[in-house]
């Protein structure tokens, strides 16, 4: 065995002059890592030479035969022979040529390599990157720096071993690792062997992070609509913009366009974030006409305090959410939302402008069935809202003031002006293990009606209207704790009895409009509220008082474990303050309110909640939930939903994600009415998972409206490391993650 060191790059001239002495050398290690740093090398670091024999000009060149071994810092090669030029700094290598470079991995029959610039060739390499795991193989490969190689006539794939499950097979790759990019010219991609996609070019994210270009083209095939292609591009404008287009081929309705815009960023003044989604649909083939969807959000600090934004939402017609949604959630919107808004926020106030209104979607089956009527809300041109408040102030008083002055406008009902103003004060008695909390409010107001009282079913024959009402309330609890245990665990048991009385007297508020006002309904929320309607146009008497009992179990860092409520209302003069046309309440007493949440071990979590009408001997609702997560990739859900009355529902919904072996998992939701004996919701599939990709495929089947339903099969193949975006089919993973609580994506995310 023979070994060399040749001069740092530096002093390689005045070596050519003068020969000096070999020295001993260690090889360096390398370690491999998934995203690294820019590549730099030591200029300065010498280079070791070793072979079984070394014969030429120490001075020129250098002919390492039998079990060559070259190493420059991060540079190490290894061949059955190889010949150093020094001056030009220059390695020629043959036979069983291995390089390790970066972390990167070569393997070549030949190799030419200039180890100053980092330029030069290999012949029939095989190549892994350390950036995704990258690895293939290739007629030649050029080196262009130690970041950047031209991969020509070869393959890229992200799977271990020599054949791969799924690769590209390109005429020209370009892998740059240094800007974390792979570019190809004419390039195949493989699946088991089988084509399953061609493009004349290619651009991918080599570590998986998100860059410009196009994504895979994704089909679906829907029962409404037949068979859908969407073909997305992908534009990265910075590390907080981009923007996807989404033009869309739609079998029995035309081409539809779309974009998605998202942005987020700082300025002088402050911050700024915003998405805009639009989709559009020219002469759609079904409706003969022009079809769209808006929906666009913003929000913006214009300077310290100050900042608006907009909601702004908006369809072509009644229809579009049935025919284009792919969730319950999204066909069941129908009031869509427009408005903009400013605010200012000081140190003890606050103010908003804004003005609102509501483009409403009328269900198909409203014509033959009123219950399915959507009603119009009253549009706000504009609404101003003061706030003002601060705490323990003059030895320990809260006071707040609230105040609104809003135009309403309805083509339909009347119209007016109505202007709030609800100042209150209180003095909270906080001590350990109790508090008394007395308030007193004072709600005014008034109305200034159009001259429209023929508008309308109801006549209003003052147009200036005024109201005051007081309301004096008390809130009061205890707070007692002991030790316990639950399943064996030590915790902190509280027991918290709270009383809350409310007085307000009554006041014939029959002559006022409802503009924005509606029950607030029964929650525990509610009971310790002043009013039992939300909104400013009525304030329903009370002289009432509710009486709650909590117990919590909180584990000994804080973290609430166990909370169990029970909370009733009880009412000493009737109820007479009601909306519209209703008779007064007599009832001496609400229905009774039960509550339990908590998560009574690692893997089990339930929530629940029970209205209970004792004078009847029966429930009006409940909600019972239950969630069990043994492990990550399991989790099985259960819920149970029941509304007495007319339009009462009963519904039970069952949802989870399990494996089935060691890579196939099964997802599946069902939500099934049991009332109307129907599958309001179902969708089942399938998840495979191997090391390099993941296959998820299904069938989902949900309600768009009462008497219309919508059938698709989905399906989505992932090839990890192409691309975190790169699928084939529809958004398979984003409708199991909004569908199933718990659901854990196979592979991790990017972003």
């Amino acid at each position: 065995m023979s070994w060399y060191t040749a001069p740092p790059s530096s002093q390689r001239w005045a070596f050519a002059l003068s020969a000096i002495a070999a020295a001993f050398a260690a090889v360096p290690s390398h370690a491999q890592t998934p995203k690294r740093a820019a590549h730099v090398e030591d200029k300065n670091a010498p280079t070791h030479l070793r072979a079984e024999h070394i014969s030429g000009r120490p001075e020129r060149e250098l002919n390492l035969e039998r079990d060559a071994e070259v190493v420059r810092d991060q540079t190490r090669m290894t061949a059955d022979t190889a010949c150093y030029q020094m001056v030009e700094d220059q390695l020629d290598a043959s036979g069983n040529v291995r390089m390790w470079r970066f972390g990167d991995y070569y393997s070549a029959e030949l190799l030419k390599l200039n180890l100053e610039t980092g330029r030069g060739f290999a012949l029939k390499p095989t190549y892994k990157i350390a950036v995704g795991n990258g690895q293939g193989h290739a007629e030649r490969i050029d080196f262009i720096n130690s970041e950047e190689a031209d991969v020509v006539d070869g393959t890229y794939s992200t799977c271990e071993g020599t054949k791969p499950d799924w690769y590209l097979k390109s005429s020209t790759l370009n892998l740059d690792t240094g800007r974390d990019v792979g570019t190809g010219g004419k390039t195949v991609v493989y699946f088991k062997g089988v084509p399953i996609l061609g493009t004349p070019a290619i651009s991918f994210s080599l570590s998986g992070a998100r860059r410009s270009g196009w994504l895979a083209p994704t089909p679906r095939l829907d029962s409404k609509n037949g068979l859908e292609l969407l073909v997305p591009y992908y534009v990265n404008i910075a590390p907080n913009r981009d923007l996807t287009l989404y033009p869309k081929y739609i079998q029995r309705r035309g081409l539809q366009l779309g974009a998605n815009a998202r942005y987020l960023g700082e300025t002088a003044a402050g911050g700024y974030a915003g998405e805009t989604y639009i989709e559009y649909l020219p002469n759609d083939k079904v409706r003969d006409s022009d079809r769209y969807m808006l929906h666009s959000v913003h929000t913006q600090a214009l300077a310290p305090g100050l900042s608006y934004g907009w909601n702004l939402r908006s369809a072509s017609d009644n229809d579009y959410p049935s025919d284009f949604s792919k969730t319950v959630a999204t066909s069941a919107e129908r009031q869509l939302l427009r408005e903009l808004r400013t605010d200012y926020r000081g140190e003890f106030w606050n103010a908003t402008a804004r003005v609102q209104n509501y483009q409403v979607l009328q269900d198909p089956g409203a014509e033959k069935n009123p219950d399915l009527f959507v009603p119009r809300p009253y549009d706000r041109l504009p609404s101003l809202n003061l706030h003002a408040g601060r705490f323990d102030v003059a030895g320990g008083f809260d006071w707040a003031v609230d105040s609104e002055l809003t135009r309403f406008w309805h083509p339909d009902q009347v119209r007016g002006n109505r202007l709030v103003a609800v100042p209150q004060v209180s003095y909270p008695f906080m001590r350990p293990g109790y508090f008394v909390t007395p308030k007193l409010v004072l709600n005014a107001s008034a109305y200034q009606l159009d001259n429209n009282n023929a508008v309308g079913s109801v006549q209003y024959r003052d147009t200036a209207l005024t109201r005051a009402v007081p309301t004096v309330s008390v809130d009061s609890g205890l707070v007692f704790e002991r030790d316990a245990k639950l399943f064996g665990r030590a915790v902190t048991q509280t027991l918290e009895p709270r009383l809350f009385y409310v007085y307000t007297p009554y006041r014939d508020q029959r002559a006022f409009p409802l503009f924005d006002t509606s029950d607030a309904g029964f929650s525990f929320a509610q009971l310790f509220s002043e009013n039992r309607y939300v909104g400013a146009d009525r304030i329903g008497d009370a002289n009432q008082v509710t009486a709650a009992l909590t117990s919590r179990f909180l584990d000994p860092n804080g973290a609430e474990r166990l909370r169990l409520a029970l909370g009733q209302r009880f009412y000493f003069n009737e109820q007479r303050v009601q909306l519209g046309s209703a008779a007064a309440n007599e009832a001496s007493r609400s229905d009774v309110l039960l509550a339990g949440a908590g998560r009574i071990a690692d893997s089990w979590g339930f929530d629940s909640a029970v209205q209970y009408n004792r004078d009847e001997g029966h429930s009006m609702s409940w909600n019972y939930g239950a969630q069990w997560q043994p492990a990550p990739k399991k989790v099985l859900n259960l819920e149970h939903r029941y509304l007495r009355g007319v339009n009462g529902i009963k519904n039970v919904l069952v949802s989870g994600q399990w494996p089935l072996s060691t890579r196939w998992y099964g997802v599946g939701r069902v939500s099934y009415s049991m009332r109307d004996r129907r599958v309001l919701e179902s969708l089942a599939g399938l998840e495979y998972k191997q090391d390099c990709w993941v296959l998820r495929m299904g069938a989902q089947r949900f309600v768009t409206t009462t008497k219309s339903v919508s059938n698709s099969i989905f399906f989505q193949l992932e090839l990890i490391g192409l691309s975190s975006n790169l699928g084939f089919g529809s958004n398979a993973l984003d409708t199991l993650t909004k569908s199933i609580p718990g659901y854990q994506r196979l592979t991790p995310s990017s972003r």
